[in-house]
């Protein structure tokens, strides 16, 4: 499944969701919506207003979310093991 993070520069919370994808071993790209307007406008007709923004397959939030994560540390999971 794919990852995405919609970011933008000095956020705790952006930082913090990194880090802990990081640490769960899960690929993710990172789209800085600061320098990619598109990006920005993307993630505003979703309806959301903070950072990050999570694309994982059809599920997206916003925000740290650590029980989010770890849902989808679960997916991944049974994906490998059947």
């Amino acid at each position: 499944m794919a990852i995405i993070v919609y970011s933008k520069p000095m956020c705790v919370q952006c930082d913090a969701t990194k880090r802990a994808l990081t640490k769960q071993n899960l690929d993710f790209e990172v789209i800085d919506m600061s320098l990619d307007l598109e990006a920005l406008e993307f993630v505003k007709s979703l309806g959301y207003v903070q950072a990050p923004v999570v694309m994982a397959g059809d599920q997206h939030w916003s925000g740290y979310r650590p029980d989010l994560i770890k849902q989808l540390v679960q997916a991944e999971a049974m994906v490998v093991n059947g």
